[in-house]
């Protein structure tokens, strides 16, 4: 998992293209909601990364998640 997957994962989810979307940019308020959410929870999780729903609904950001993913990875 890199920084710039993370970017490509929500970016299709949204349909939009990456650069459109900032890395400090609310992605709730972009439109992502609970169930897309979930999903790459769960894809993550198959990957090996744990994180939780509840963490990234707090701070939706792609810079936050990013930073939620690799302390994830450094932990595992």
């Amino acid at each position: 998992m890199t920084f710039e997957t993370l970017c490509k994962q929500v970016a299709h989810l949204l349909d939009e293209p990456e650069a459109t979307i900032s890395e400090t940019e609310n992605l709730l308020d972009r439109g992502l909601d609970s169930i897309r959410m979930m999903s790459l929870v769960e894809s993550w999780r198959q990957d090996g990364v744990e994180v939780d729903f509840i963490t990234l609904a707090e701070n939706p950001t792609l810079s936050h998640w990013w930073e939620l993913i690799s302390s994830a990875k450094r932990h595992a």
